[in-house]
């Protein structure tokens, strides 16, 4: 309660949102919408029906006297008080007004006051009526300020027909500028939108604009075409009723401000869904590195940098392979970046077409495979972004990270670039193919190849060392320098020239350390599968049963249920580190259904889970298939071919090589560390003692906070159709896999297409 003198003469009561019931003997009821509260005490009863808003504290205390000794019902009334049963009323104030004021936290005698002191102005755009705006502002109690008055409002109410109408900026920049903050709303549709509230200090619109037109990429090719600088327009879908809720909404948000209550649901958007009469709270996010409100260099000043590995102990018992933090952290940390309307990624959920057992998750579109990307065309087994595990938490954070990664590698335009051609750079500046490894016969047939093959295998034009282009610097942990690539290939854009940028070795981690080691074992695992498949070669078994984990025992019982068998065998190359791929098969009917997936760690173990967990990720395109060839969940030709055609009788490779002993954990020679540091280091050994250099770009996003890399190794394989002369050939030979190089026309003619 205010001080006493403030409050001479004004009634007291308990609060307006109280109903008071007695039950003599028993207790003091107080119901309200929030619950009951019972209140018990000697003098409870009697002083309670005198708490009826109707007396001052000095009457009352008089009229409670014969009964209740006036110290006893001051400290009573005093313990009301404390417990916000009890306060003084406004005259001035409805009931009904003053009781809902305190149910949001606020004194209903000052929110009234401010209501009527603090004026609200009215900005429309598009078809909104910003007149009847006013009118539903003044009907509520607030001071409305003229079109035009000059004298600065304390919100300025904006209402608009879509949030990425182009004039918000100006309108932001412009109130911003004055220190003036605004509300946002889209009364109108379906779904009305209400908030945020923007302040000089926190997000501007620039930065919730930049989420949304994520959420929106699928109309940037139309957009492109019509010619249209802003949303594309949609019809009106809303009723009479609905109209005047989201109205009325946000003009409830105006006054909730203004009153100063502050329950941080003015921080985001609260999008008001009439058709399912349900509502849902998205935050906002300030951007620091956005060009209107933030800094603009801090993506670049993050690329500049050198990348300097530092000491990251790991945490032990995680399943996920050797991180920094545990996956229910890495959950709780960036759970932020899901929502379909500023997030990221709309949804991470599990993939439910699975069989219990298999645990993989899906987090939204695949952004490296968006139109224009990779000759613009789409696959659908990489147009989600997943996530795998042999536990449902590991899958749901793997789906989260790797959406996370591909956000990140996606060009915003803040990337550092130098434009110049590859002969004017110098030797600092890489020839793309040194990394890409596209065959000159390859570049010599592409228009034929590019017709007939699927966005993964696409070849770009022949690199003209003369054409400037855009270039990206990229540290080299092996020589302690910045390189320099085309940033085409480095970040996901519409470059339609190429050279394009694929995923190889895109990695999150919960520390830049382990982004790292997941990014060069991901190279790593990629190499030495292309140099099985498109050689073709025989490969050991994996001893499952010499692993003992009780949940290869569990997965092995779920693929027999789908008529299903199931093998590894280990592609382990001249890095010494375990690569596995796992293979599955249908045995219950003639076509097989061959499904794979590959996995690569220090640790046997967990390369192992990774190649297992990794395969379920593509069942679902063919766990209902059935004899008479209906069920696939894809019918991409090349997708079909393989799953209606290949056998391994017609694709022995597939299979453990039978003059070869299986092999198991102690095979592998696995010295556990402690430090991912210590990894990156025998890392960077590795790829020092086959004459290459280790290099790191950090695409750590300042707004995802969550740490990005791309390592890149100029020489290893990607296992899509690229034949440059190199290690694809020599590598297998060396190894003693074959007895000499095969040709370049004997190499597997079926690109691996996942």
């Amino acid at each position: 309660m205010r001080p006493e003198a403030e409050q001479a003469g004004r009634p007291l009561g308990f609060k307006p949102h109280l109903r008071l019931e007695i039950v003599p003997g028993e207790a003091t009821y107080l119901l309200s919408a929030q619950g009951v509260t019972a209140v018990q005490g000697r003098y409870v009863e009697k002083l309670a029906p005198l708490l009826d808003g109707t007396r001052t504290l000095e009457r009352l205390l008089a009229e409670a006297e014969p009964q209740v000794p006036a110290a006893a019902a001051g400290r009573l009334i005093a313990d009301l008080a404390r417990a916000n049963l009890v306060g003084y009323r406004v005259p001035a104030v409805d009931d009904a007004a003053q009781a809902y004021w305190e149910l949001a936290g606020v004194d209903g005698g000052e929110a009234e006051a401010a209501l009527g002191r603090l004026p609200v102005a009215v900005v429309a755009t598009g078809r909104i009526d910003a007149e009847q705006a006013r009118r539903v502002c003044s009907a509520s109690g607030l001071s409305v300020r003229e079109a035009s008055d000059t004298a600065p409002a304390a919100l300025t109410l904006v209402l608009c027909d879509d949030y990425l109408d182009p004039q918000l900026r100006a309108i932001d920049a412009g109130l911003r500028a004055a220190g003036r903050p605004w509300l946002l709303a889209k009364p109108g549709g379906a779904q009305p939108w209400i908030g945020p509230v923007f302040q000089p200090e926190g997000a501007c619109w620039s930065c919730l604009a930049h989420r949304l037109r994520g959420q929106r990429r699928s109309e940037l090719p139309l957009q492109r075409a019509l010619g249209i600088n802003g949303p594309l327009p949609r019809p009106e879908a809303s009723l009479a009723a609905s109209r005047a809720m989201g109205l009325q909404a946000a003009v409830l948000a105006v006054a909730r401000w203004l009153a100063g209550v502050r329950d941080m649901g003015e921080d985001g958007i609260c999008i008001m869904d009439t058709l399912a009469m349900k509502t849902r709270h998205h935050g906002v996010r300030r951007r620091p590195q956005c060009a209107d409100c933030g800094d603009p260099g801090l993506s670049a000043a993050r690329v500049l940098a050198p990348v300097e590995p530092v000491s990251r102990p790991k945490v032990p018992g995680t399943e996920s392979g050797d991180r920094a933090l545990p996956p229910e952290q890495v959950l709780r940390r960036y759970r932020h970046l899901v929502s379909p309307v500023t997030g990221i990624v709309d949804a991470v959920r599990p993939d439910n077409r699975l069989p219990e057992g298999v645990n993989c998750y899906v987090s939204g579109r695949n952004l490296a495979m968006e139109p224009r990307t990779l000759a613009g065309l789409r696959s659908g087994l990489r147009s989600s972004s997943g996530g795998k595990g042999t536990t449902p938490l590991e899958a749901e954070v793997g789906a989260l990270c790797e959406a996370a990664e591909r956000y990140c590698a996606t060009r915003q335009g803040d990337e550092p670039v130098v434009r110049d051609t590859l002969r004017g750079l110098g030797p600092q500046a890489l020839h793309p193919n040194d990394c890409q490894l596209f065959d000159e016969r390859q570049f010599r047939s592409r228009e034929r190849w590019n017709a007939t093959h699927s966005a993964f295998h696409q070849v770009p034009a022949p690199f003209d060392p003369d054409r400037p282009v855009d270039w990206t610097p990229v540290w080299s942990l092996t020589a302690g320098t910045h390189r320099l690539l085309p940033t085409s290939m480095l970040y996901y854009g519409e470059d339609p020239h190429g050279p394009w940028a694929d995923s190889n070795g895109n990695a999150a981690g919960s520390s830049l350390e382990d982004a790292i080691v997941q990014g060069f074992l991901e190279v790593v695992e990629r190499d030495a599968v292309a140099l099985w498949w498109y050689n073709r070669t025989r490969h050991p078994a994996v001893d499952l049963d010499a692993f003992d984990e009780p949940w290869i025992t569990r997965l092995r019982t779920v693929y027999a249920r789908m008529h299903r068998e199931l093998w590894v065998v280990d592609l382990s190359s001249d890095f010494g580190v375990p690569v596995m791929a796992a293979v599955s098969r249908r045995t219950d009917k003639a076509a097989e259904d061959l499904a794979f997936g590959f996995g690569a760690h220090f640790d046997p173990r967990i390369a192992l889970r990774r190649a297992l967990t990794e395969m379920g990720q593509l069942l679902p395109a063919v766990c209902e298939s059935r004899a008479d060839g209906s069920g696939y969940r894809l019918r991409d030709p090349e997708l079909m071919s393989w799953w209606t055609g290949a056998t391994v009788r017609n694709q022995p490779y597939l299979t453990p090589d039978p003059g070869e002993s299986a092999r198991g954990p102690a095979d592998y020679g696995h010295r556990a560390r402690t430090d991912l540091r210590e990894d990156i280091a025998v890392a960077e050994r590795m790829v020092r003692a086959q004459g290459m250099e280790l290099l790191v770009l950090d695409q750590t996003r300042p707004d995802i906070e969550l740490p990005v890399v791309k390592v890149i190794v100029p020489g290893m394989r990607h296992f899509w159709a690229r034949f440059a002369p190199g290690r694809l050939f020599e590598t297998p030979v060396r190894l003693g896999r074959i007895a000499r190089p095969s040709a370049f026309e004997d190499l597997n003619p079926i690109p691996l297409f996942v």
